[in-house]
């Protein structure tokens, strides 16, 4: 009996010869190496090959894609923190003794409200201009130039506030006038008051300088899952500056032999100290710590075009915030609405309540000196706070990325969990002892509602607060909530920023074609082959699985708020930053005007019998009122979507127990 020639074997186990591709052999069209396409990245180094080992044609060319930031250690978040530290007692002395210098120069109460407005103009100004200048910028030093310019004009500005009556002086004589007069004489502190008044407004300018460029400096140099211990650094350092700027006013510095060199009161000693401070602390950071190339703009504006290009690129990046990035913006306005009645009357409001204990005015330096003290122990906790919180949020880096992630797709990093949960398993059975996953710590967002939450608890309890003890005990506990405030929406906002960049840093790679490295399928496909595995035993099962839990779990975030991330244009980290700044300023301004109408309404005004704090809750009031803000926020903030690094380490943390349960294949 006959039988029909048999079809060619699908495969065979000799391995054919690699085809070269386009294949000269094959095309019927004599092959001609084609023009290279023009360079969508002209600033990217790289390598023409021509003949080389690895078989690169004429024309073809190699992108040297440089990887993301080094883990830093405990070391490198200290010295890149620590400038923080020096910022803050900078501007620690400048707020809790800068009205009193004004005031002793001679400057009235309604021209002092006016010099603080330096405060939010510089914030309106100068953060979102310098992030958006040096983002523009391709400098190593666009960042660290920017913090030393600050601090130069800073020290300057410093001086110049503390020797001002000394200035005058030498300026009155240079006038022709040789009258030997005193420092304290009134021709001198009237010629010191416009002197004064400028420099803290170049000191506000410059400090706003430093803060913005550290917290750019921060974003560019930390790894993204960093972000949130590298903010939680910065967060420590602004509260233990607080503290040492706060310890510094109640000691005599005078008594200290080489200060008393320097003349002056107090408030010239403790200029002096802080620049001392805040100059040695700068150097420590630019000289560690470097900001990486920049090898692709992702600005989306021009390197160049003066200061109208700058401005534009910050109303284009307003313009096109991503939903998250634009939802933190949302709860940091309602968030600060909140904070600037307390930070700017939490002494006032001391004093008020000690007014209602004793049924009395109290005496204004007793009624100031408690409110310190208030504050002193808020400075405390929160440092404490600011240490102990990060550390209970920590991540478990066994569910974070590994260290070849990004060659990694993604069924391969489901063989590795599910090996790297069996090996734990078997050491832990040779131990005899039960094995122990890693956990899901708490979400950035779930901490940041928890701190707006009990902020909004403390500003209610103003209702039945009516001894000092009580109020610096609910002052010292809102500590607890400035730590977070200070470090979670910035941990966010700069995991927001590392998202985009990554997304849009592949998307400008892949729509070219170049790759920078070896091509490899995309995932969840299989090259066709003889199997290896017959169908319907376990392991395909298993497999089959957990593919399945995989596509569920991501099909959770799918359509969420968070993919505008992935969508979005091109940001600038510096230029978004100092936006996410004016969430921060905008609020002190409505403030004021809304604080002014309540004290207007809470407060009697009796002309016959004035007091400073007897009869009068208008503080407390504003501080309710910043209690409803809180709630506010706190709702807003249930919008703001995990971070992608939250994200990965829930799906990794299921793997992990899908792993554990279904046992060793």
């Amino acid at each position: 009996m006959s039988q029909s020639p048999r079809p060619p074997p699908l495969s065979t186990t000799q391995p054919e010869a690699p085809v070269p591709f386009p294949s000269e052999s094959l095309s019927p069209v004599k092959y001609q190496v084609p023009l290279p396409p023009p360079d969508p990245f002209p600033s990217l180094i790289r390598s023409n090959g021509s003949n080389d080992s690895k078989g690169k044609g004429p024309g073809m060319a190699e992108i040297k894609v440089k990887k993301g930031p080094k883990r830093m250690t405990t070391g490198d978040l200290l010295t890149l923190s620590i400038s923080m530290a020096g910022a803050q007692i900078a501007w620690t002395v400048e707020l809790g003794y800068g009205t009193p210098y004004l005031l002793a120069l001679g400057v009235p109460d309604s021209l002092t409200s006016l010099v603080w407005l330096a405060g939010p103009l510089s914030g309106l100004i100068a953060q979102p201009l310098i992030g958006a200048i040096s983002d523009a910028s391709h400098s190593k030093y666009r960042r660290r130039s920017w913090v030393i310019a600050s601090t130069v004009v800073l020290v300057l500005a410093g001086l110049t506030l503390a020797y001002s009556t000394s200035i005058s002086s030498f300026f009155i004589r240079l006038s022709g006038d040789k009258t030997p007069y005193e420092l304290t004489h009134p021709k001198v502190k009237r010629a010191a008051i416009p002197m004064a008044i400028t420099a803290f407004y170049f000191l506000d300018f410059a400090l706003n300088g430093i803060q913005a460029s550290l917290r750019n400096l921060l974003l560019d140099v930390t790894a993204q899952e960093q972000l949130s211990v590298a903010n939680a650094w910065h967060g420590r350092m602004i509260n233990a500056g607080n503290i040492i700027g706060s310890a510094f006013g109640f000691w005599n510095l005078g008594n200290l032999p080489l200060l008393r060199l320097l003349g002056g009161d107090q408030f010239r000693k403790l200029c002096i100290v802080a620049l001392v401070i805040l100059v040695s602390t700068v150097l420590i950071t630019v000289t560690c710590h470097e900001e990486p190339p920049k090898e692709v703009d992702l600005s989306g504006g021009p390197r160049s075009g003066g200061y109208r290009a700058v401005i534009n690129n910050i109303t284009n990046a307003i313009r096109h915030l991503p939903r998250p990035i634009r939802r933190v913006c949302y709860v940091q306005v309602f968030s600060w609405m909140a904070w600037f009645p307390f930070l700017f009357y939490s002494t006032a409001y001391v004093g008020q309540v000690m007014a209602k204990e004793i049924d009395r005015d109290p005496d204004v330096d007793d009624a100031t000196r408690a409110g310190e003290f208030a504050m002193f122990l808020y400075g405390i906790v929160a440092v404490l706070a600011g240490s102990l919180i990060p550390w209970l949020a920590g991540r478990d880096r066994r569910l974070l990325a590994h260290d070849a992630a990004d060659d990694e797709d993604e069924d391969a990093e489901f063989v590795r969990i599910r090996e790297m949960v069996r090996s734990w398993k078997s050491e832990a059975a040779r131990e005899g002892r039960p094995l122990k996953l890693p956990t899901m710590p708490f979400m950035l967002r779930n901490i940041w509602t928890a701190a707006l939450v009990l902020f909004a608890i403390i500003m209610f309890s103003t209702f039945f607060i009516t001894t000092v003890f009580w109020a610096t005990v609910a002052v010292a506990l809102l500590g607890v909530c400035w730590a977070i405030t200070v470090w979670v929406p910035f941990a966010i906002l700069m995991e927001y920023l590392k998202e985009v960049d990554t997304h849009n840093t592949k998307r400008l790679i892949g729509a070219t074609g170049i790759t920078s490295g070896p091509s490899r399928p995309p995932p969840h496909q299989r090259a066709i082959s003889t199997p290896a595995i017959r169908p319907g035993t376990s392991q395909d099962a298993d497999e089959r699985s957990a593919l399945l839990r995989r596509h569920s779990l991501k099909g959770l975030h799918e359509g969420s708020p968070d993919d505008d991330l992935s969508k979005s244009k091109p940001l600038a980290g510096g230029t978004v930053l100092g936006i996410h700044n004016l969430a921060i300023v905008f609020p002190q301004l409505l403030v004021s005007i809304i604080a002014s109408v309540i004290f207007k309404l809470a407060n009697p005004n009796d002309p016959e019998n004035p007091t400073v704090y007897y009869g009068k809750d208008g503080v407390g009031w504003v501080m309710r009122f910043g209690g409803i803000c809180a709630i506010v926020a706190a709702l807003i903030s249930r919008m703001v979507p995990p971070t992608k690094t939250e994200k990965e380490m829930r799906k990794r943390l299921a793997e992990m127990l899908e792993s554990n349960e279904r046992g060793s294949p």
